[in-house]
Parts: C-alpha cells; structure tokens; sequence
C-alpha cells in the first residue's frame, strides 16, 4: 500500500517518501488527501485558534469573578 506526502517547497504530490522529511507533510493513505494537506492544516489551526480564544476567555472570565470577591 501507497503512501503520499506533500511537499511543502515544491508543493507536488509525492508516492512514498521520496524528500527530506522537513519537507513534507503526510504520510496520506490518497493522493487527494494529500493534496489538500494545507487546506486541511489551516482548516484545523483555525479550528484550535478558536477554541484557544474561548478557553482564553473562561479564564479570563474566571479571574475576574475572583476579583470581585
């Protein structure tokens, strides 16, 4: 079984790793998985960026409500 990675300097598909691993994200079990590696990666930090913000906010919210005792 095929693996694909993406390359992020060239940014072409590859079947089995055949650059330097700083290179390339993956392994991916389909060559469109592959190619939408970074639509998939800023798909997922916006996803982290978001519930950072939230957590962020608790807390925020939480000292506040400390202060006030």
């Amino acid at each position: 079984m095929s693996e694909f990675y993406y390359n992020t300097r060239t940014g072409q598909v590859e079947e089995g790793n055949q650059s330097p691993a700083i290179e390339l994200m993956g392994p991916f079990a389909t060559r469109a998985e592959a190619q939408n590696a970074l639509d998939n990666a800023e798909a997922r930090n916006e996803q982290w960026d978001e519930a950072t913000e939230e957590w962020n906010e608790y807390y925020r919210d939480d000292e506040l409500e400390g202060d006030e005792a």
